[in-house]
């Protein structure tokens, strides 16, 4: 699917990615990637970092996040921005989605 111009949502599956989340890997192309994340309410993204810049956009729900040691509590429209190598995480408070935009795109993820 990579380089695909139009990308239905409802035409992809979603992989578990850990307890309690599920992820479906939208639009990409080598430089760029989309991906929505679905969070049952307690579900936890684990502390990590990785070589990519990742901004995270809530689509709905509440999450607590830890972003490079600070953490904050951010609800539907907000965003965050984590650079290359940033140590991050999230517990989700509120069952919701995260759509987070990756660059470079995510190799592991496919």
């Amino acid at each position: 699917m990579k380089d695909q111009v139009w990308v239905k949502n409802s035409d992809i599956g979603s992989q578990a990615c850990a307890p309690g989340v599920e992820r479906k890997v939208l639009a990409f192309t080598d430089g760029l990637m989309c991906v929505e994340n679905h969070f049952m309410e307690g579900a936890r993204g684990a502390v990590h970092h990785h070589p990519h810049t990742q901004i995270t956009y809530v689509v709905s729900g509440q999450f607590e996040f830890q972003i490079a040691g600070e953490k904050r509590i951010v609800n539907p429209g907000d965003s965050m921005l984590k650079k290359d190598g940033v140590e991050h995480g999230c517990v989700c408070l509120k069952e919701g989605i995260l759509l987070d935009i990756f660059t470079p795109m995510r190799e592991e993820f496919l």
